[in-house]
This record gives C-alpha cells, sequence and structure tokens, in this order.
C-alpha cells in the first residue's frame, strides 16, 4: 500500500486573528493528533463509541470542548455538577490511555504581534511547526516513503483555499528541511463524526489554559 500506517488529525484553539486579541485567551494553538491506524479504528474509535452510548445512548453527539465547557446543547444536562464531574473524569480517562502522539504549535498572539512588522498568519506558522515535527516523528517511525493524510475540519471556502494553498506550499519544500513533505491534506465536514477530530478539538484548549 501507498498509504502510511498513520492518520493524522488536527483542530485548533483560539482564533487566529491578530486585529482585536482576546484578553482572557490571547493564544492560538494548533493540535495535531498522530494515530497508528489500526490502534485507532481498534482501540480509540469504539472507546469513544461506548462512551457516547453511556452518556447519551446514542453516538451521534459530536464532543464539541466548546459546547462540554458551556453546557449547553446536548450537554446541557451537565449543569448539575455531579453529572459534569463524571462525565469529564471518564473523559480525561479515555483521553490519557488512547494511544497517540501530540505535535502542538502555541502562539502568544501579543508577543507575535510585536515581534514582526508584517506578522503571517498565525494558522500558517503553526501549520508549517506542527507539520515539519509531524515529519520528524514520522521519519522516527520509518513511514516517510509513504503518504499519510492530515485531517482538518472545514471552516468556510475561503479560509479553506487558504489554507489548503499554503499546505501546498510548505509540503512543496516550504519548510525548515527544504524538502517535500509526504503529507495529503484532507478536509472533514463540520458535521463529520470523527473521533479523531473530537479528541484534537478537545486537547487544544487545555495545552493553551497550561501555557497561559
Amino acid at each position: 500500500t501507498h498509504f502510511s500506517d498513520h492518520i493524522i488529525f488536527v483542530d485548533e484553539s483560539g482564533d487566529h486573528g491578530l486585529t482585536t486579541i482576546d484578553t482572557n485567551y490571547p493564544i492560538f494553538v494548533l493540535a495535531f493528533c498522530i494515530f497508528k491506524k489500526d490502534v485507532y479504528a481498534t482501540q480509540v474509535v469504539p472507546q469513544i463509541q461506548q462512551f457516547k452510548f453511556r452518556h447519551f445512548g446514542h453516538d451521534q453527539v459530536i464532543l464539541h470542548e466548546t459546547d462540554i465547557r458551556k453546557d449547553r446543547g446536548a450537554f446541557s444536562h451537565l449543569k448539575i455538577a455531579a453529572l459534569k464531574q463524571s462525565f469529564m473524569q471518564e473523559l480525561t480517562t479515555i483521553v490519557e490511555n488512547a494511544n497517540f502522539s501530540l505535535v502542538a504549535t502555541a502562539i502568544r498572539k501579543e508577543a507575535y504581534r510585536a515581534r514582526y512588522r508584517d506578522p503571517a498568519n498565525p494558522y500558517h506558522i503553526a501549520l508549517q511547526y506542527g507539520l515539519e515535527r509531524a515529519y520528524y516523528y514520522l521519519r522516527e517511525q520509518n513511514e516517510i516513503q509513504r503518504k499519510t493524510h492530515v485531517i482538518v475540519e472545514r471552516r468556510g471556502k475561503k479560509e479553506d483555499d487558504e489554507l489548503e494553498l499554503e499546505f501546498l506550499r510548505i509540503c512543496n519544500g516550504a519548510n525548515y528541511l527544504g524538502q517535500s513533505l509526504p503529507f495529503e491534506i484532507h478536509f472533514a465536514d463540520k458535521k463529520s463524526n470523527s473521533a479523531g477530530l473530537q479528541l484534537a478539538d478537545i486537547i487544544a484548549r487545555p495545552i493553551g489554559i497550561n501555557l497561559l
């Protein structure tokens, strides 16, 4: 097969705008969750599905960090403290036990804006750093001869086109190594019930909070 044994899910926390910076969360985080496909398919996905069955009775709920934190939508029952606590403990255990490698780039936006006269889009900077480090990781696994898919969530046509262009530019040699990187981007629908994207979404903000 010409596909690697790994798959990468990417999600962000915070917005990448530099004009108005949120003083409560002045940071942008891009998290890359790198899974071995067999572990992902046989362990991670079933665990998340079983978790959903236990808490919702079905597996169509999308675990969204903001909604969980704010107890809204499908998570409104978590306003009851005891339910929230057991829900969070169980989810935390799943994340802790999930066997994946994490590469994350966090940008303190005020410092970044102050440092450069014409700062590049933080998303694009974080993407380059993340792809470079994901490449180093896969190189250690002898996985650079084959193609690895990088899954990101759709945002909007303009943003997705920009991101795809930047992704191709980086993979075609605009990176620290100055060589082509064996990655292919795939855009997932916002409603896509992807366990990997949900995990990336759940862990991106805690990384930012931890740094702050």
